[in-house]
Order: C-alpha cells, then structure tokens, then sequence
C-alpha cells in the first residue's frame, strides 16, 4: 500500500453531462432516437460532415505542405491575417500598429488566452478585484475559464427562459454600474445556450455605455456565419469594437468550418495607442508559449488554403449558407407547428433554452427518446423538417 500524496487531497469530480448523454444516446436501441444534446452541426441525414472545402484543401495540403516544422507561439500568421477581414469587415482593416492576432487551440484556446492577458493587466495595474461581466445563462465553461485565470466573475440576468425574452434593462443596468477597466464577455451572435441575440439598436446602446463606463469588451465569436449571414453576425460586435479603444475578439473557426476536433481558433487584440498594441502583443505571445508552446497547425493551415483561394472560399461561403438555411428553416417550422415555439423563429443559431424543468428533460428522453442537456438546452439542428414533428409532439406530452 503507497504512502499518502497530495493527490489523495483531491476531490471527486462530477462526470461530464454532456459525455454522460452521449454515452446514454449512444446505448438506446430505439429507431427514431433524437440527438439534441451535443453541440455540433447535423446535416438532414444526421451526420456532421467534413466540408467539400475542408477536403479540398485538405488534398491540396498533403501535395503542398513541405514541412512540419515549429511555427511559434503565434501560430499561423497569415491564418490570422487571412481571417481579420472575416471578423472586423472587409474595408475596415486595423493599422497593423493597433491590432495583435495570434491563432489559439480552439476559441476555448483564446477565451482563457485573453483571461490570463487581463489578470495580468489588471495585477501590474494593482486592480486585483476588477470585474468580468457575464450575461446569464451563458456558456457554462465561461466562469469556469474566467475564474480559473484568476479573475472575479460578476453576473448579471440577460435571458428569462420562462417567458423567453431578453432582459435588456437588466443588462445594461448592470453595465452602467460597472468600473472603468472592467471586463464586459459578449456573445458575438447565435448566443450559446439562448439563442437569443441583442438587435442592432441594442448593440448600439451596449456600444455607448462601453465607451461611456471605460469597460474592456471580451466579444466570444464562436458561430459566425450560422445567423444570418457572415456580415450580418458581426455587425453588432463591430459597433462594440469601433466603441472601445481596447477589445479583445475570442474567434473560433470549429463550428463555421466545421473543423470541431481539430481545434481551430484566434485571439484578437485591439490597443487603444500602438505602445499598448506593443505591450498586449508581447504578454500574449508569452503566456501562449507558457500554455500551450505553440498551437496545432492543421486545422489553422486549412482555413488558410481555403481563404487564400478564391473558389475553395466561395465554395465554403456556399456551404455556410445551406448550413444556416437549413438551421433556420428547422426553426420556422418549430415556431409555425406550435405557438409555444414561437420564439425560436426569431433566434438564431443552433440552441435554444426551452423553458422545460429537468423533470420534463427526463421524461422526453425516457419515454420518447429525446435527448438534450437538463436545463432545457435543445441544439436544434439535431433536428431535420421530418423530425420536427416528432419533436413537438413529444414537447406536447411532457408539457
């Protein structure tokens, strides 16, 4: 028997939800079983597939790639280049001096790459109990990663799942209380877990009392493209950034590409003067060789083949339109089939929160093989017109 360690000190850790709910789908022999938990795209056959642009530069890849050798902390340089028009606007390029992009494993890369740069900024400048602001519900790894690099979390109601509505007075109360130098995280578009997006006269409002305050934009951009359209998604971030002098842009390239496992993200950071540009660049290029060294290449070198050609990005515009048309017509015909879906019309993206207890969760997966995530958390594009009604009348009987 082994002498006592420190490791004997840890505590037992609840399994994962969402790996215990596809552990439970996965084992249910039902024929017409519903998937509508794990958060990837579904195509009509349910399958989420590898995009025709994706294996295009893929084979152009394997022909072309001459090395594998280190690239630095910043990753892929012309990856992020390549993307900066995507996020900020074709038009609307950033002087070099004002604007640091490095690529990240993931969004979830650039969201704790961007948590560590602000701890820092804020312990040099002796603000230890500066804020980040979070709009609730929202993504449950947020918090997590927020207060894991060593920030104070505060929150504030956005959404009322039960009656469905953004809680904009709320949200906006909060932020005029908030201290010069606090973090405001934003959900860029297809807010993730609501669905439920700010419209442009709110982003505008949401723009002043950021510029008003003195707040730090922290804006999570992880399903551009999956709304309304590219432009269309990142037209209320733009307002936002075009407000601050500083902001920081957590973009993520895993749901848009569908390149979910290879783990394809950026941090971007925008300085108010090109000294402060220079400071931010310097500290994140550090604290990304201490986290990860440098990020995997591979997904970043396949957006860069596609969007460093002209026919494989339009061929991957194309097929992030049918992926959001298909999206939003499964979300018409959920609104048009029953007017307690009404709401999810007028959302966007791949989630909703419908106002169901656990119980009713519980209920929809024991007695008609649906499955989604407890609180109500519904992906809805595990879901195709044949099945919506599947789906509702299933909604019906636990209601």
């Amino acid at each position: 028997m082994s002498a006592p360690t420190p490791f004997d000190a840890l505590t037992p850790q609840p399994a994962d939800v969402l790996l215990s709910l596809i552990a439970l789908y996965r084992d249910d022999p039902r024929p017409k079983k519903l998937d509508l938990g794990v958060g990837v795209y579904r195509d009509d056959t349910g399958a989420t597939p590898v995009m025709r642009a994706v294996k295009a530069a893929e084979g152009r890849l394997l022909e072309t790639q001459g090395s594998k050798s280190y690239l630095g902390p910043e990753g892929d340089i012309r990856y992020t280049e390549l993307l900066q028009p995507i996020v900020f606007g074709f038009g609307r390029a950033m002087p070099a001096d004002t604007m640091v992009g490095v690529q990240t494993p993931g969004g979830t890369g650039a969201l704790r790459l961007a948590a560590e740069l602000v701890n820092a900024a804020q312990k040099n400048a002796k603000r230890p109990g500066a804020k980040v602001w979070l709009g609730t519900p929202t993504w449950p790894n947020h918090a997590p990663i927020m207060t894991s690099a060593g920030l104070t979390v505060a929150t504030y109601r956005y959404y009322d799942q039960a009656t469905q509505t953004i809680l904009f007075d709320e949200m906006m109360s909060a932020l005029k209380g908030a201290d010069a130098g606090d973090v405001v995280l934003l959900h860029g578009c297809c807010h993730n877990p609501v669905g439920a997006d700010l419209d442009q006269a709110q982003w505008r409002a949401v723009a002043e009392v950021v510029a008003e305050r003195g707040l730090i934009p922290l804006i999570d951009l992880a399903y551009q493209g999956l709304g309304d359209g590219l432009e269309e998604d990142a037209a209320g971030a733009r307002l936002v950034l075009d407000a601050a002098p500083d902001a920081l842009v957590a973009y993520s390239c895993d749901k848009n590409f569908g390149l979910y496992r290879e783990r394809v993200g950026a941090l971007y950071a925008k300085g108010g003067t090109p000294a402060r540009t220079a400071l931010m660049r310097s500290n994140i290029l550090l604290l990304a060789r201490v986290n990860w060294s440098m990020p995997p290449d591979h997904g970043g070198a396949l957006v860069r083949v596609i969007l460093d050609d002209a026919g494989l990005t339009a061929e991957w515009r194309a097929e992030l339109d049918a992926m959001r048309t298909r999206i939003n017509q499964v979300r018409q015909a959920l609104a048009a089939g029953d007017a307690w879906l009404a709401p999810l019309g007028h959302q966007r993206g791949m989630f909703s929160l419908l106002p169901l207890s656990p119980e009713q969760v519980g209920l929809l997966r024991r007695d008609h093989a649906v499955y989604m995530v407890g609180n109500g958390r519904a992906n809805l594009a595990g879901l195709t017109l044949a099945t919506v009604p599947q789906f509702i009348d299933a909604l019906r009987a636990v209601r």
